[in-house]
């Protein structure tokens, strides 16, 4: 039933908002150049990995040794407009079309947070990765890592069809208030650095 849902709502998701998804793909070229897409493996269902697609938000500055800039010298005003409205994630529709993702379910993080993971942590591979999740209507990039994924988990323990639809109402809220987006004076979440390091 979950996956039915999944599928349909993101057919409907991707052929309603069409347009606004050109929009942005031009805009992006405009602002950004080529590619448009931002392609990244990312774990999935039991840590496999898939190719998580998002528009990109960054430019690809590098330094003197070719190494990428940090992320507030790449990010542009576009792309942090386009990241705080959630308008970057809506490629990911297309995965979840693929059975790569869910609606809802843990976001899925980086590929190298596997080995950085505890037991309890590492049951947030047990379902597909989601759109959003219930650690997004619970403060997203705000709260800490422990939180987050003591949520995440939360949710496995608890999920109903009922809940999924309670956590997609209450993203398209936050995503019109623009509650939870971002730490404070960081672009991007801080990476996790494993358990010991709290």
């Amino acid at each position: 039933m979950k996956r039915l849902f999944d599928f349909i709502i993101s057919s409907l998701a991707l052929i309603i908002l069409s347009p606004i998804i050109i929009i942005i793909a031009y805009k992006i070229r405009k602002n950004l150049g080529s590619p448009v897409i931002f392609r990244q493996r990312r774990p999935g269902i039991n840590g496999t990995a898939f190719e998580m697609i998002k528009f990109r938000t960054m430019k690809d500055a590098v330094d003197i040794n070719g190494m990428p800039l940090p992320d507030d010298m790449r990010m542009t005003s576009f792309g942090n407009k386009l990241r705080n409205s959630s308008l970057d994630e809506l490629p990911e529709f297309w995965n979840v079309i693929k059975g790569e993702m869910s609606l809802v379910g843990p976001r899925p993080l980086l590929m190298e947070y596997l080995p950085l993971y505890n037991e309890e942590q590492k049951r947030r591979h047990d379902v597909r990765p989601g759109v959003t999740g219930w650690a997004q209507i619970n403060g997203r990039n705000t709260i800490s890592w422990d939180e987050k994924f003591k949520l995440d988990t939360w949710y496995i323990d608890n999920r109903t069809s009922w809940l999924d639809i309670k956590i997609l109402f209450f993203t398209i809220k936050k995503v019109i208030i623009k509650e939870g987006i971002n730490a404070q004076e960081h672009v991007t979440t801080e990476p996790f650095k494993g358990n010991g390091d709290d």
